[in-house]
This record gives structure tokens, sequence and C-alpha cells, in this order.
């Protein structure tokens, strides 16, 4: 899942994903905004929401995205928006405005 707050005076977006797990896990983030490193992006565990979150600013567009949990690329199943990638499989993909 992910969120957006209201524009910065640089047009840029801070945007929040954020991932519904147990403690324990290792959680990252990959996507088209870091080149789909899967470990550039750590989410941070909440204990009292039971979530990982991270932020980061973006601009306005669509941006396609996994969640790296454990080691295993996921698709967000909480953003019903996705598309197929060149491997088959799907990507979320959020849409920034």
């Amino acid at each position: 899942m992910f969120s957006c707050q209201k524009a910065e005076k640089d047009g840029l977006i801070k945007v929040t994903f954020t991932y519904s797990a147990e403690a324990g896990n290792t959680v990252s983030l990959a996507g088209v905004f870091n080149d789909w490193d899967p470990v550039q992006l750590q989410m941070k565990y909440y204990k009292t929401k039971k979530v990982y979150s991270c932020s980061l600013k973006l601009a306005p567009g669509s941006y396609e995205y996994k969640l790296v949990v454990n080691g295993e690329w996921l698709l967000d199943e909480s953003n019903p928006n996705f598309v197929t990638n060149d491997f088959g499989t799907l990507n979320s993909v959020a849409v920034i405005k």
C-alpha cells in the first residue's frame, strides 16, 4: 500500500509505502525509482501498527515496484494497479498525482 502527501515547493511528493506483516521479516522496496535495487530501500518495522514502512520523494507520474520480503519479490496485494513485466510476472504500479 502507498499513500501520498501534498506536493512540496520542489514539486516532489512524499510517498509512504507500507507492508503489513509480523516482526522478524526483512522487507524492502524495489522499483524504477531505485533501479530495482532489492536492498537500497529497507523498510522499518513499526510494532504498534504491525507494518513495515519507508518513504521517498517522487515527481508526479507512474512507478512500477515490488516488495522484497525475505528475498522473495512480491506484488503489493493491497494495490489494485499492476502491469505485466518483461519476465511474465506482475509489477505493482504507484500512480503519484
